[in-house]
């Protein structure tokens, strides 16, 4: 089941309208503005019945000490019934979760949601690469990022 898991989750993740992958780094392409595209992935998270813990405008952060950075914005959100059992496994995923997607416009005009992977994200530690929640995660990560990217 763990590897039917697994491969469902990979299948899902080559599925999903990815632009582009930075070693760890997942970017999927998004067809509204910085704004309009974290509203569309807030909307996904809680529609799917996960917490949303933050919402950080980096832009705004950089504006309000007089410094330029453009559109950007950061969604942290999670599920402890998928998180935990991370945790269980290694304390140490606690630096690493809640799960977090990036919103942000480069320098081309181009608005990009972005996250890292995360069997990539927790290998430096002591979680198995086939560990069910692992593909959860991916596979919620690729949905909710490929439904805010209006894909």
């Amino acid at each position: 089941m763990k590897r039917f898991l697994s491969t469902c989750a990979a299948l899902a993740a080559f599925a999903m309208p990815v632009a582009a992958m930075d070693d760890d780094i997942v970017k999927v392409a998004a067809t509204g503005s910085v704004a309009e595209t974290m509203d569309a992935l807030e909307a996904a998270v809680t529609k799917a019945g996960v917490a949303v813990f933050a919402r950080i405008d980096h832009g705004a952060g950089a504006k309000s000490v007089d410094m330029d950075l453009g559109d950007s914005q950061l969604l942290i959100f999670g599920s402890p019934k998928i998180g935990t059992p991370a945790m269980q496994d290694d304390p140490l995923a606690g630096l690493y979760l809640p799960l977090k997607v990036l919103v942000y416009q480069d320098a081309e005009g181009k608005v990009w949601l972005a996250y890292e992977n995360p069997t990539d994200m927790l290998d430096d530690l002591t979680i198995a690469n086939d560990a069910a929640y692992l593909g959860k995660m991916a596979g919620a990560l690729g949905k909710l990022t490929g439904v805010a990217a209006g894909q």
